[in-house]
């Protein structure tokens, strides 16, 4: 069983754990968790102050044995089903943040879809919005 959490803290561990899953959290990365949780919506109700308690503790248990494993089923297990969505587009956008995406990242992306039960044609959508957010000249 996983450890309980809150729903605000199954999306920050998304972002957190996006970040960590190639053994290295950059600026950009962090700048944008902590830019989603002062502008969205679904973090109105969060306290920005408990967003690095929150991190430690993904931390914590992503250093725990299987602790991708109890991450993942963490947040499958905390978010109500109209938060799946939301949990994958806010893993998106911090793996788009630094404007590189690497393998691990893809094959979290690839585990975190499959634990939230998106289908394709959602998932597409959150990608290809936020390709269209990052783009460059």
């Amino acid at each position: 069983m996983a450890d309980a959490i809150t729903p605000h803290s199954a999306l920050i561990y998304a972002m957190v754990t996006m970040s960590a899953v190639d053994r290295g959290m950059n600026d950009a990365e962090l700048k944008r968790i902590g830019d989603i949780v002062q502008t969205l919506p679904v973090f109105r109700d969060f306290d920005p102050e408990q967003l690095v308690s929150e991190t430690e503790a993904c931390a914590e248990l992503l250093a725990k044995n299987n602790g991708l494993e109890k991450v993942l089923v963490a947040i499958a297990d905390t978010l109500p089903k109209k938060l799946h969505e939301t949990a994958y587009a806010l893993a998106v956008e911090v793996a788009a943040a630094d404007l590189t995406v690497g393998q691990e990242e893809l094959r979290f992306l690839q585990m975190l879809r499959d634990r939230l039960n998106l289908d394709k044609l959602s998932v597409a959508a959150i990608e290809r919005g936020a390709r269209a957010r990052h783009a460059t000249l």
